[in-house]
């Protein structure tokens, strides 16, 4: 962890210090979370890293073809390769209270063990190595992800997930962005 913000003086916007280009995002944030996450108060600084990162995350959510369990289960792959403890407890809270992720498997994903069921661990494990590895995955990861069941698109799904974690994963990182308190029971 570091012991200061790369980032020390960019703002923490929000709905009533954001630049207009971001307002909308904000206001759509706040309207579908019940408030605007603190990640998203530092990325609405760029509106062009806010609405990439918005448009990759909706992209991901409605046309990877992966489950809502299968989709945290990238997410914290992710987060947890990039060392994001931000996106780890966000990602942990909306695997328990959104998305139906058995109690078992998100704890194995935010301790790195191995998850029971054969499918999602070959998930976990190719998404977290694309992650560590920048694309240059072992092709046994490759073989056991492709016989679990999952495709060539799903390869790059995870692609395009890896693209949006990374957004947010760095701007979490460079501006050690404060955990909200609807993610404080899941933080690292």
């Amino acid at each position: 962890m570091m012991t200061h913000a790369v980032l020390p003086t960019l703002p923490l916007l929000d709905e009533n210090s954001v630049l207009p280009a971001a307002a909308e995002q904000l206001a759509t944030t706040k309207k579908a979370m019940g408030f605007v996450p603190n990640m998203y108060g530092y990325m609405a600084n760029l509106p062009a890293v806010f609405s990439t990162y918005n448009a990759g995350y909706a992209a991901f959510r409605s046309e990877a073809g992966f489950s809502s369990v299968e989709q945290e289960v990238v997410f914290l792959a992710i987060s947890r390769a990039n060392g994001c403890d931000y996106c780890t407890a966000a990602h942990s809270m909306v695997a328990d209270k959104m998305s139906g992720v058995p109690a078992d498997v998100l704890q194995s994903l935010r301790s790195g063990t191995p998850i029971s069921d054969p499918r999602l661990d070959a998930l976990a494990r190719f998404a977290f190595g694309m992650t560590e590895t920048r694309g240059k995955v072992d092709p046994s990861l490759m073989d056991d992800f492709l016989s679990a069941g999952f495709t060539q698109e799903h390869v790059l799904a995870v692609v395009l997930a890896i693209s949006v974690k990374t957004l947010s994963n760095y701007t979490n990182h460079l501006a050690e962005t404060p955990l909200d308190a609807a993610f404080s029971d899941y933080a690292v």
